[in-house]
């Protein structure tokens, strides 16, 4: 059973595949269809990026993932409505947003604006991971410290070894790539295999809100 954990990073994606929840390879790439163009069809594909986008409002599954994040509540961005995501820029997005929401959004959430339009755009079945959970899950409570901090990093990396992925010290290519955002590829797989096993949840539990293709819009852990 293979599994795939997407994340995107300053120079484009970095990817980690498992097998079985074992890893099998980290690589990375320019754009999402290039960096899922070699994965198999029935590989279970997780991607940290948010997948839906509602009307109007904000997303209920990045209000329900911040109560669950706890300390790390604020590594879950609001994702604002679909039209805010077509502005020009950030000034009139942030109009836009006010106009749907009743209230603006952050400069570093308008940065990922070009990976979150790859991930409406790609046409493949992938499922929005949030690896915070996914570690908060490992761990059995939030971490207490960051993803770019020493002993966040350290810990991270414990956790994954203890759930079977283990990372080598060679990664090749993607190992160029920070060690936060490797790592959080790397929970997003090992969360795709658990989605494929039927063993993860998600936010909201049933769905609440769809996306205009009609899929549900959840965050999986």
């Amino acid at each position: 059973m293979r599994s795939v954990g997407a994340d995107g990073y300053r120079g484009g994606w970095v990817a980690v595949e498992l097998a079985d929840g074992s890893f099998v390879r980290a690589w990375v790439a320019s754009t999402l269809e290039a960096l899922l163009a070699g994965v198999p069809d029935d590989a279970a594909v997780g991607v940290d990026m948010p997948r839906g986008l509602v009307d109007a409002g904000w997303r209920e599954a990045d209000v329900e993932a911040r109560k669950r994040a706890g300390p790390r509540w604020a590594s879950v961005f609001l994702v604002p409505p679909r039209d805010v995501w077509s502005a020009p820029d950030l000034a009139d997005a942030q109009r836009r947003c006010r106009a749907l929401t009743g209230a603006g959004f952050s400069a570093q959430t308008w940065a990922l604006r070009g990976k979150i339009l790859e991930v409406d755009a790609y046409p493949g079945r992938l499922h929005e991971v949030h690896p915070e959970l996914v570690f908060a899950g490992l761990a059995g409570n939030p971490l207490a410290y960051g993803k770019k901090s020493w002993n966040g990093q350290a810990t991270r990396r414990r956790l994954l070894t203890d759930a079977g992925v283990v990372l080598p010290t060679d990664l090749g290519p993607a190992g160029a790539v920070g060690v936060d955002d490797v790592l959080d590829a790397a929970a997003v797989a090992w969360c795709a295999h658990r989605i494929a096993t039927g063993t993860a949840g998600h936010l909201p539990d049933p769905p609440t809100q769809h996306d205009a293709l009609g899929r549900p819009i959840v965050i999986w852990y």
